[in-house]
């Protein structure tokens, strides 16, 4: 049996090329995140730019680079890949999402959240879906089947959560971050979920049948995706309260809280469930839970680890997406017919706007009936700013769009190139546009900041709601009445009393404390042992 030397060292020397040529990009990619930190560091205070227009603008400023470098051949360093961004990049952001909300807020507000979420979303499907119909037909954009154009009203269905979060701040308007971001999580959700309904039904024949389906397989997936997250979150509780990994390895409780918490989302997407949704409430499981099971120095660390690998996510996909915008393969497609891809674009741009406002206004009326105090209700200016901070869109959209209509991100089709260029176009338009104007119109259109305090009649309003935001949302308040009485009662908790207590937070709340936090632990209900995390100076730190 012979062995040929000489074949393999040829095969060696392209290995290390396409090899060494991986780490080049790597470690361009690398360098160009570290400057977009640097850069949206010195931006800080500039009330038009915010980071994702500064990763949007150094990944365009790189892509053109590198077109003039290659001759045209290509403007960016990676291949886009969905799973790269539904795999590794989107779990640690809604995860960090979930973990920080503010949740009496985000559940005291949990039934507009859902209607915009879920309703609002449907309403903008059915409205882009049925224009992208009408109007496209009408172009010469290629051949798109009925199932297209219903994808087309999924993709642009999805808001852009990540650009909201950067634009809004829950401490500054409190109801509009929870109502922004909460249906942002529920709509990616019901975009990722219509989007596989639209490619796994038979559309050649709808009827009303096929219609019911849909809406009970989006039913399903909400439950059971949410009660995942919460099985997930409630075993992290109980493995770390039971086995008190703190006595030996503080690094035990950290690794197994981050790898808990990627697990929910594996499991999601193993059994075809929304990941969106499960990692999303297995962090408010644990933050309400597993984090008071911690020991104090695990506890600054998981809250710096999320934030960070959440931060570092949304900085890689809008860097991405600016250098994949100057693709020279998909723009050569649209380069004979500029006028018809324009066109595309600007249709697309208006279905938004008018898919958007046909639901916020009208079902925030609806809400608003529900409503009995006025200091509850959503005005005019909080629509108006709630319509347009949600015009953004980003990297799902971007991610649903090549999954439609490329092939490993390449595609030879003129209708598929012209409807990802045109996605591109709004994505780019929108996330700069509509960013850069957001921070100013929010200032414009919300009240005075005593007013904004008069808003969050429901948060605590003690020194550490704002130091440590993981423990807002009713925790401090509730630990304050349980073990300190000499505190006094801050403004917001007197208007809290003043109103009738017997809600469903007062209502969880007994049941929280009598059967959940006996078993799972969580703030002041862990039994104290000696060299555990649950020691009198851990637990009573934060009083």
């Amino acid at each position: 049996m012979g062995f040929d030397l000489g074949s393999v060292v040829p095969t060696m020397n392209t290995l290390s090329t396409s090899d060494h040529t991986s780490v080049v990009s790597m470690n361009l990619f690398v360098a160009l995140l570290c400057a977009c930190i640097v850069i949206g560091h010195l931006l800080e205070e500039n009330r038009w730019m915010n980071e994702s227009i500064t990763a949007l603008a150094i990944g365009l400023c790189t892509g053109v680079i590198i077109l003039l470098t290659t001759q045209g051949k290509s403007s960016h360093l990676l291949v886009f890949s969905e799973d790269l961004f539904f795999i590794y990049l989107l779990p640690p952001i809604i995860f960090n999402a979930g973990f920080q909300v503010k949740k009496k807020q985000f559940f005291r507000n949990f039934t507009t959240i859902t209607l915009f979420g879920a309703v609002g979303t449907l309403i903008s499907f059915i409205i882009i879906s049925l224009g992208a119909i009408n109007f496209f037909k009408k172009m010469n954009i290629g051949s798109l089947e009925i199932g297209d154009f219903l994808a087309i009203g999924a993709i642009f269905s999805a808001t852009d959560s990540v650009c909201t979060l950067q634009v809004l701040n829950q401490d500054e308007t409190p109801l509009l971050y929870s109502l922004v971001f909460g249906e942002g999580v529920v709509n990616d959700a019901t975009s990722v979920v219509l989007f596989n309904a639209v490619q796994s039904f038979d559309l050649s024949n709808i009827s009303t049948a096929i219609a019911f389906k849909l809406l009970g397989n989006f039913i399903y997936l909400f439950i059971m995706s949410t009660l995942l997250g919460f099985v997930a979150g409630l075993l992290s509780a109980y493995i770390i309260k039971k086995l008190c990994f703190g006595r030996h390895s503080t690094d035990r409780e950290v690794a197994i809280m981050i790898l808990m918490a990627y697990l929910s989302y594996m499991l999601a997407e193993l059994f075809y469930l929304s990941a969106i949704l499960t990692v999303f409430f297995c962090g408010i499981v644990m933050s309400h839970y597993t984090w008071h099971n911690v020991t104090e120095s695990s506890r600054i660390t998981t809250k710096h680890t999320f934030a960070t690998l959440s931060f570092v996510a949304e900085i890689f996909i809008f860097l991405y997406v600016g250098m994949d915008a100057l693709d020279i393969e998909k723009w050569r497609f649209v380069s004979d017919s500029p006028g018809t891809s324009i066109g595309v674009s600007s249709i697309l741009l208006a279905l938004v706007l008018v898919g958007r406002a046909a639901f916020v206004f009208p079902l925030s009326f609806l809400s608003n009936l529900t409503k009995k105090s006025s200091s509850e209700k959503i005005g005019l200016n909080q629509q108006v700013t709630i319509w347009w901070a949600g015009l953004m869109r980003g990297a799902v959209s971007m991610a649903l769009a090549y999954n439609q209509f490329t092939r490993s991100g390449h595609t030879q089709l003129r209708g598929n190139a012209i409807m990802i260029t045109s996605t591109i176009t709004v994505v780019l338009f929108s996330t700069v546009v509509f960013g850069l104007l957001t921070k100013p119109i929010v200032r414009l259109m919300l009240p005075s900041s005593k007013h904004l305090t008069r808003m969050i009649s429901s948060e605590p309003a003690t020194p550490k709601s704002f130091t440590v935001p993981l423990l807002t949302g009713g925790q401090d308040s509730e630990a304050n009445l349980g073990s300190n009485h000499n505190v006094p009662s801050p403004p917001s908790l007197r208007m809290l009393l003043s109103t009738p207590s017997h809600t469903v937070h007062h209502y969880w709340r007994k049941f929280d404390n009598a059967f959940m936090r006996p078993v799972f632990g969580g703030r002041g209900f862990v039994p104290y042992v000696p060299g555990s995390p649950t020691e009198q100076n851990n637990v009573n730190q934060w009083h």
